[in-house]
């Protein structure tokens, strides 16, 4: 007997972007599917490195990243995307 598998989707860096910047997108909504296990989600490690870029450029307090590398290592181990 198979196993039961959820089905998966996989993201391109602008939607994984949209899907972690604006909560109003159906992007946003499969990653709150994914955390509840009702789908798997893809994306390109690649896709990562923009997000890294966006964060450190944008997000920032006195002209400093607000966020250490420590901080967006655990940020990524913690989103439901298996990277390839």
């Amino acid at each position: 007997m198979m196993a039961w598998r959820p089905s998966g989707y996989m993201f391109t860096t602008k939607q994984l972007i949209r899907a972690m910047f604006d909560d109003s997108t159906d992007e946003a909504k499969l990653l709150i599917a994914a955390t509840a296990g009702e789908v798997e989600l893809f994306a390109e490690n690649k896709s990562w490195n923009a997000v890294l870029w966006l964060i450190m450029n944008v997000l920032k307090e006195d002209g400093r990243p607000i966020y250490t590398g420590n901080e967006l290592g655990e940020l990524r181990s913690s989103l439901p995307i298996v990277w390839r």
